[in-house]
């Protein structure tokens, strides 16, 4: 198949440069390895149940953000739930019940003992720091390179950005002492928490414009999707197909080579062709796919950021309903001793589906999606067996961490239980080693080298979480939307478009 551009993997990467690609006019093909798009956040059947595969809840769907624009424009059918609290934190003798509003997160906070002054201290920093970065996620126009409107938008926001250019480069903890906030129990346990899962580093060594803007997270527009996440990942598949794109499923693409000032495809025995790819994948699966040796020169360096960063543990369950447990979903995040670190199941994100979702389980059931994090090179060279015990071990410490912070989910009696390990994670989203993609955020000046589209090669792009902006779904789906925008701006694409 001819195409104008064709996208490789239908994470919310891949689905955001295919559906801007669509709606620009050009001639799409979408290919996806799985049966079903999504990847990390995507939603799979198995054994009469539909659990989240990793990412179970989406930012972006309030009123006037990305996703809500996109549902409203391409009529998406989904049924979202805003949640309040959206996620409750556990940890010993303390729980927070995280409200979807900066202003009902202070005051969980204050009543959970912190004090007033130094926490509002800290506050109308991340306050002034999260309110000019965060729009820009908004449009995909306000990222480099910016269209008219989007320069327009920057230059007039260029005095608010101030507050985040002083932290730029700088740790979270550098933010928590100038406030005189480091003492707050609560807060240093919210702030590990919400970090491990977003910035993916910890608090004290986050980077601190990303960190407070991450904390925002809960109040941007982060809502539960009936069905799942893979059902908005699903809903924007549909919108690509309705534009006239063309969405390959079970399709994996197996060869990347330039021919003729173009790109040929090899996938599920047919080539494609096209002078502009972008490749959802990771640096070192793309490397891979052109069959070119390890990668090279910023590709190497990105890979590397990835390969330092995280694997995914899981556990897929299914518990028995009953009265105890909420009747709508529910984000617990349980912390087994906030001194140790939050990672191989002394953290633990678990996800509870709804009372009556269609779909998810028999009827009398919920499902539950429970991930940890695990380092990398933890696993890295060693044997089958070791990978294994090690892996086990994590989960048994998950089962612990539920019985002990959150008993009422296993009150009804464990129905089903299937643990998922990096290599599991790695067959349902297709990642070299299961690894979760995001680079770790951890502090320095070298997560703004990348502020402008990846290419990879002439006409070739990356998109996706290991990428700028990154690690969210809302992040990689405006990625993709903001390189699709740019990569049918240049070069032969653009005459296409014109033609």
């Amino acid at each position: 198949m001819d195409a104008d551009l064709i996208v490789i993997g239908a994470g919310f990467g891949g689905l955001g440069a295919a559906l801007t690609a669509a709606d620009s006019g050009a001639k799409v093909l979408l290919l996806e390895a799985l049966s079903y798009p999504g990847g990390c956040a995507s939603t799979f059947g198995k054994a009469g149940y539909r659990f989240d595969a990793g990412a179970t809840l989406v930012s972006g769907l309030g009123p006037g953000q990305l996703f809500d624009r996109w549902a409203r424009r391409h009529g998406l059918p989904i049924a979202v739930r805003p949640l309040d609290p959206v996620v409750e934190l556990r940890a010993p003798g303390l729980r927070l019940a995280l409200p979807p509003s900066r202003e009902g997160l202070v005051a969980t906070l204050l009543a959970a003992g912190c004090e007033e002054a130094p926490l509002r201290r800290f506050f109308a920093v991340q306050a002034a720091v999260a309110d000019a970065l965060w729009p820009t996620l908004d449009d995909p126009g306000r990222l480099p390179p910016f269209d008219l409107p989007g320069l327009i938008f920057t230059l007039k926001a260029a005095p608010k950005l101030l507050p985040a250019l002083r932290w730029a480069g700088r740790p979270l903890g550098a933010v928590l002492r100038a406030t005189g906030a480091e003492g707050q129990a609560p807060l240093r346990l919210l702030l590990d928490a919400l970090c491990q899962i977003t910035v993916q580093a910890r608090a004290e060594e986050a980077e601190a414009p990303l960190a407070l803007s991450a904390l925002d997270y809960l109040a941007r527009g982060a809502a539960h999707v009936e069905g799942g996440v893979g059902a908005l990942a699903e809903a924007l598949a549909g919108a690509v197909e309705a534009r006239g794109g063309a969405l390959r499923r079970a399709s994996r693409a197996r060869g990347l080579r330039r021919a003729g000032g173009a790109w040929l495809v090899e996938a599920r025995g047919e080539v494609h062709r096209a002078p502009v790819v972008l490749a959802n994948l990771l640096p070192q699966d793309l490397a891979a796919l052109r069959g070119e040796g390890p990668p090279t020169g910023a590709q190497a360096r990105l890979s590397s950021r990835v390969e330092a960063g995280w694997g995914a543990v899981m556990l897929y369950l299914a518990v028995g309903d009953h009265e105890g447990l909420p009747a709508h979903a529910a984000h617990l995040e349980l912390v087994e001793d906030p001194a140790l670190p939050f990672v191989e199941g002394a953290h633990v994100f678990c996800s509870l589906s709804g009372r009556g979702e269609v779909g998810r389980a028999p009827e009398g059931q919920r499902v539950i999606t429970v991930s940890t994090h695990i380092l990398a090179e933890r696993l890295r060279g060693q044997p089958p067996a070791a990978q294994a015990a090690l892996v086990q071990g994590v989960q048994d410490r998950m089962r612990a961490l539920i019985a002990a912070r959150a008993p009422e989910l296993l009150a009804g009696g464990l129905r089903y239980d299937a643990p998922g390990s990096p290599r599991t994670f790695q067959r349902f989203t297709r990642r070299a080693g299961g690894l979760v993609g995001g680079v770790p955020r951890a502090a320095g000046w070298g997560h703004y080298r990348d502020l402008l589209p990846t290419a990879a090669g002439p006409g070739l792009w990356l998109v996706g979480d290991s990428v700028f902006p990154g690690q969210s779904a809302l992040a990689a789906a405006l990625g993709g939307a903001r390189t699709a925008r740019a990569a049918l701006g240049r070069g032969p694409a653009r005459r296409l478009l014109r033609g």
